[in-house]
């Protein structure tokens, strides 16, 4: 039987949702790599993960950076993922230092990021000039901001069934990342590349890293993203995690059909990830890297396997990684699809995964 999606909230009023408070934050506490139900955890200190969100959570409110940030605030968590440079009201000087002023009294580090960086992905689109001039831009915006990173991404699924497959496309991206190099330096900012909508395996997006500088490029690692690519999450973890410098959280659910399988995204929890040993791998591999909370709800997708013309667009996969993805998907069961362009529905999933990794994981650093 499927399985029934989270009723939506209750009707509310826009500041009733920013006046929403998180579970009280906790000391980052680990689990040992027994897995344990969460009836049976039995923690040991292992160090502290951020606790954070992006703001692609709750789109469909369409708040700006600003009312991003009150909202963040109140919900005490550490970090703030702003994917897209639309979220601004403008990308001035005072106005970026301003937001980076208001992070800092709310004690919130800032992630900045856009879209797609690659020209030749069907993803990409030149609202913000060039690839390169993008890029500049970002980092710019980064910097003014104190964010550490610039999230970017490659492109999508797609793109891995067009002529030359994902190769040629990770190939472009990395002559686009060397032109930024001592820009990106210079501001000590990374360049944080994401495994985005199925373009790129952990595998590919490490050989990207090394190839167009680790210096300045690193991941941002997407545990959902990982299930679009026939991984399963904590395998894409053990493989990316060592070059993570920001990341987007959520749970999944694969289960097999006639023809392959099918991959619901859920909020934390809710789906077939092992967050206990997830979250405490995550420590060691992704020390000081924060845990923010991507979650994309209220729909599947399905991947044809069993069909072979699927297999052209993955000329390389690695035997060990498919059987991985198939241990989790016989273990899934089907999900049912609604809710996904809601905003009380998408709130409703962040807060619920917010808890969760307070409440049972013990990850956060501030208090309630």
């Amino acid at each position: 039987m499927a399985k029934s999606p989270k009723s939506s909230l209750t009707e509310l009023p826009r500041r009733q949702f920013i006046a929403a408070t998180g579970a009280a934050l906790c000391s980052f506490a680990t689990i040992g790599t027994t897995p344990l139900s969460a009836g049976t955890l039995q923690t040991k200190p292992c160090g502290k993960i951020p606790l954070g969100f992006d703001n692609f959570s709750i789109r469909a409110l369409k708040w700006n950076a600003s009312e991003l940030l009150d909202f963040a605030g109140k919900q005490k968590v550490d970090s703030l993922l702003l994917s897209d440079l639309d979220v601004y009201e403008n990308h001035q000087k005072n106005y970026l230092g301003d937001l980076a002023n208001k992070a800092s009294d709310l004690g919130i580090v800032v992630h900045a990021g856009t879209g797609s960086i690659c020209p030749t992905a069907g993803r990409w689109n030149d609202k913000w000039g060039t690839p390169e001039e993008h890029l500049r831009l970002g980092i710019r915006i980064a910097s003014e901001l104190g964010s550490p990173v610039f999230r970017c991404y490659l492109g999508g699924e797609k793109d891995r069934r067009t002529e030359g497959g994902i190769q040629k496309h990770i190939d472009r991206t990395v002559e686009v990342l060397k032109k930024v190099k001592s820009a990106a330096l210079d501001a000590n900012v990374k360049i944080a590349v994401e495994n985005h909508a199925g373009d790129m395996q952990a595998r590919e997006l490490v050989a990207l890293i090394e190839a167009a500088g680790p210096e300045f490029v690193g991941a941002t690692i997407d545990s959902g993203n990982a299930t679009w690519t026939l991984e399963d999450p904590l395998e894409n973890l053990k493989i990316l995690g060592p070059h993570a410098v920001s990341s987007g959280i959520r749970d999944s659910t694969a289960w097999l059909t006639d023809t392959g399988a099918r991959v619901a995204w859920n909020a934390v929890g809710d789906g077939l990830v092992d967050w206990v040993q997830y979250t405490e791998l995550f420590a060691k591999l992704c020390p000081g890297v924060p845990f923010q909370l991507e979650i994309i709800s209220g729909f599947n997708k399905p991947f044809d396997f069993q069909k072979d013309q699927f297999w052209a667009a993955y000329p390389n996969v690695k035997a060990v990684d498919y059987e991985a993805f198939l241990r989790l998907a016989r273990r899934g069961e089907p999900v049912a699809a609604g809710g996904a362009n809601d905003p009380e529905f998408q709130m409703k999933e962040l807060l619920s995964s917010l808890t969760y990794c307070r409440d049972v994981l013990k990850i956060g650093i501030k208090g309630s």
